[in-house]
């Protein structure tokens, strides 16, 4: 048996904003916009060329779902992401004006650096020894057997001003 995660949801207060960020900002193709019925929409938005998982914008429909933006995991990692070339996309995000709270920094895991929007935390990480090791041994998740490529994680975590800190 084959199978696979296709969407990730992910809780955003606006449709259109959550657009606006990933699509703009982040260079994410916008898979599917439709609207559901006169409070919902099925949004699928997803980095370009990506062919396997999409992340679903669902939008907060009442107050205990609003106080999970930007807080989806308790702090925790949320997502990965793969990239080819980190200070390309690194450059490209500082051009679409997108605000980091760590700039670039070399790790023994790899570069790192972080911003937030809405909550979102997105850093950017080259291959990690860990990485290697789990290859190694062999694991073959994606994250894996693109190790000695450079990807970027992208963690959901409580904004500063709701108190939250990154992890």
């Amino acid at each position: 048996m084959k199978q696979r995660i296709a969407h990730i949801a992910l809780v955003v207060d606006d449709y259109d904003d959550a657009i606006k960020f990933y699509t703009g900002k982040l260079g994410f193709d916008l898979i599917e916009d439709s609207v559901l019925n006169e409070d919902k929409r099925w949004v699928l938005v997803a980095p370009k060329g990506s062919i396997e998982c999409c992340l679903l914008l669902a939008k907060a429909s009442n107050e205990e779902q609003r106080t999970r933006i930007g807080n989806q995991t308790g702090g925790r990692v949320f997502l990965f992401l793969f990239t080819d070339n980190f200070y390309r996309d690194y450059n490209k995000m500082i051009e679409r004006n997108v605000k980091f709270i760590r700039e670039p920094k070399e790790e023994e895991y790899g570069i790192v650096a972080v911003f937030e929007d809405q909550g979102t935390v997105i850093c950017h990480v080259a291959r990690t020894e860990r990485s290697s090791r789990t290859a190694a041994a062999g694991h073959t998740s994606a994250a894996v057997t693109t190790a000695t490529r450079m990807h970027r994680c992208i963690a959901a975590a409580g904004t500063r001003a709701r108190g939250g800190r990154l992890t």
